[in-house]
């Protein structure tokens, strides 16, 4: 893990100081969503956000690095909150800074108690610095498998290990038709797993793929929970409608509502052309949902106890 020296910690310190006279209203500008009017959806209240990101250029960005989006940071993703109606968010850590989580970890003062974050660790992590992340709202660690990066499968039993008796999870990021292979891991883990984008099942052929049996059987043991995001990321008949996606999804979704979550991926980093409309794909998730009882678990209920808002 990513240590910080007294030359990098007062460099970033600088930055941080001269960052801070900028005009807020500058900084919010960019909302980096298309559109701009509210959702036909109403979210409950205590909605939560589970999978965004901030990207700030006050820290450095892990060398090699291939995703390097342009800032979007917590004054811009106030503004879809405002829009959208989110009370609570979580913060995940891209793969873009490796495993510094400074980035994340400012956010998460500056979102305060209503905000969680996810963070990036390798197996040279202390214990110390564990602590020191779960008393900055840290509350579990991503594995991004779909980049070459900070993490590999190798790291999953011994920081799983490690993070289960702090009441923390991994999430997984990986394309889906590598779940077969890794189910093996998945299965033995000794804390929740959540896996982001829908999976990722591959389309076209997404209902019939073993990628989605895999998902089901991760799901059916009780302990995986599925991240309602991204639609666009593997949708080959695209946009708004995700209609490829969105038999998977329901899939999903009918099988245990009690292990979805939503989250909204913004700043949608993927998508370098046009921006997705955060509202639009609130109200396809939430139709995709269709029961009140099902949309107050998956947008409020299951993340509130899986990240401790409660």
């Amino acid at each position: 893990m990513q240590k910080a020296t007294r030359r990098s910690f007062l460099k970033t310190g600088g930055a941080l100081m001269a960052a801070s006279t900028l005009p807020t209203h500058a900084q919010a500008t960019e909302t980096w969503s298309s559109g701009s009017e509210r959702a036909a959806f109403r979210l409950p209240a205590g909605a939560v956000d589970c999978h965004m990101h901030i990207y700030d250029d006050r820290f450095p960005v892990a060398p090699g690095t291939t995703l390097r989006p342009p800032n979007a940071t917590v004054e811009q993703y106030r503004l879809l909150q405002a829009r959208l109606g989110v009370d609570r968010n979580v913060v995940v850590t891209p793969s873009t800074y490796g495993t510094d989580n400074r980035c994340t970890l400012d956010a998460l003062k500056r979102f305060g108690s209503n905000a969680r974050g996810v963070a990036v660790i390798d197996t040279s992590v202390s214990d110390k610095q564990l602590h020191e992340l779960h008393a900055g709202g840290i509350r579990a660690i991503r594995f991004n498998l779909s980049y070459p990066g900070a993490t590999t499968v190798d790291m999953l039993a011994p920081l799983a290990a490690r993070i289960a008796a702090m009441k923390w999870h991994i999430e997984l990021v990986v394309q889906g038709v590598r779940l077969p292979e890794l189910e093996v891991h998945l299965s033995a883990l000794p804390c929740p797993l959540v896996i982001d984008h829908i999976a990722h099942i591959p389309e076209p052929g997404g209902l019939s793929s073993e990628a989605l049996r895999t998902a089901q059987r991760l799901v059916d043991k009780g302990n995986t929970f599925i991240t309602l995001s991204g639609p666009y990321v593997d949708t080959k008949t695209g946009a708004p409608a995700n209609e490829d996606v969105a038999p998977v999804a329901k899939t999903l979704i009918n099988m245990a509502p009690e292990r979805m979550l939503w989250g909204t991926d913004w700043p949608h980093p993927t998508e370098k052309g046009a921006k997705p409309d955060d509202a639009g794909l609130l109200d396809t998730i939430a139709g995709w949902i269709g029961r009140s009882d099902w949309q107050q678990k998956i947008f409020v209920d299951n993340a509130t106890r899986l990240y401790g808002f409660d």
